[in-house]
C-alpha cells in the first residue's frame, strides 16, 4: 500500500492515449514524499513530457487518479482546480519561453503572489509586508542580482532566465514541483549550477520534486529514487543507490551502457 505523507503527491493508473491510437502515458502509478525528489528517465519519445503535461492538468488524462496528499485532483472542476493550482507549480525546458518578452521580471517573478494573495510562504514571512522586498528576497535566493527585478527577459541570459523560473516556482511554497528537462537548453558550464542551486533549494525549503530528464547523470545526481520509462510505461524502479545494481531492467543497463561510454 502506498504510503500518503503529509504533501505527499500520489498518481495511480495515469493513461493518456492520442486519437491515433497510441498510448503515450500507459498506466503509470508512482508517489513522492515530501522532501524528496524523484527521478524519471527516458529517451525522447518515451512519455515524460506528456505525463508531466497530464500532471499539470495541460492534458487530460484519459484515467488515472492523482492525490495531494488525500486531496483528489482527478474529476475536479477548474473553479476547484484553481485552488489548487498553487500546489503543484514547474519549471520547464525552455527558459525564455516561461516567460513574457513584453513583462518586466519582477512582475513575472510576483505573478503567483500577486493572484494567491491570502498566500504567505512560511520562508517569506519577515519579507511579506512588502512586494518589492519579497521580489528582492526571491532573486536572492537563485543568485540573481535584484538589479534585474526591472529588466526585461531579453536582458538575462539563459541561465538567469532559468533561475527566475525557479524563484517563481518556489515562491508560494508548492507541494510539489515538476521539472521538466530543466537544464537541457543551457550551456553545460550552467547546467551544474541549475542543478546544485535546485538541490540546496529542495534541502534548504523541504521541497518535493519530479524530476524529468533524458540525462542519466543529472537524474542520478538530485533523485532520491528514479524510475526508468520506456514506450509510456515505467519499466523498473530503484533507489538511487541501487540504479547500478546488476538487478536491473535491461532497458535500464541500456541507458547506463550509454551513460558510460
Amino acid at each position: 500500500m502506498i504510503e500518503i505523507t503529509d504533501k505527499a503527491f500520489t498518481c495511480k493508473d495515469v493513461t493518456k492515449k492520442f486519437s491515433c491510437g497510441h498510448k503515450a502515458v500507459d498506466s503509470v502509478s508512482f508517489h513522492i514524499k515530501k522532501g524528496e525528489c524523484l527521478g524519471l528517465v527516458g529517451e525522447s519519445g518515451s512519455g515524460k513530457s506528456t505525463l508531466a503535461r497530464c500532471l499539470l492538468q495541460l492534458e487530460k488524462m484519459d484515467q488515472g487518479e492523482m492525490y495531494l496528499a488525500n486531496q483528489p485532483l482527478h474529476g475536479m472542476n477548474k473553479r476547484m482546480l484553481r485552488k489548487l493550482r498553487r500546489n503543484i507549480q514547474a519549471v520547464l525546458q525552455n527558459p525564455t519561453a516561461s516567460l513574457n518578452p513584453r513583462i518586466k521580471i519582477i512582475d513575472q517573478l510576483m505573478e503567483p503572489l500577486d493572484v494567491q494573495k491570502d498566500v504567505t510562504p512560511s520562508f517569506l514571512k519577515e519579507v511579506h509586508h512588502s512586494r518589492e522586498h519579497i521580489a528582492q528576497y526571491l532573486m536572492e535566493m537563485v543568485g540573481v542580482p535584484s538589479k534585474y527585478l526591472m529588466m526585461y527577459p531579453h536582458e538575462l541570459s539563459g541561465g538567469q532566465k532559468q533561475r527566475v523560473n525557479i524563484a517563481r516556482a518556489i515562491s508560494i511554497e508548492p507541494s510539489l514541483i515538476i521539472l521538466d528537462e530543466p537544464t537541457a537548453s543551457l550551456d553545460v558550464s550552467i547546467q551544474a549550477m541549475i542543478l546544485n542551486l535546485l538541490k540546496d533549494l529542495q534541502e534548504s525549503l523541504g521541497l518535493s520534486y519530479l524530476f524529468i530528464s533524458h540525462d542519466l547523470a543529472a537524474v542520478n545526481f538530485m533523485s532520491h529514487r528514479i524510475m526508468i520509462m520506456q514506450h509510456g510505461r515505467i519499466v523498473d524502479e530503484c533507489n538511487q543507490r541501487d540504479l547500478f545494481s546488476n538487478k536491473r531492467h535491461s532497458y535500464t543497463k541500456e541507458l547506463i551502457s550509454v551513460f558510460e561510454s
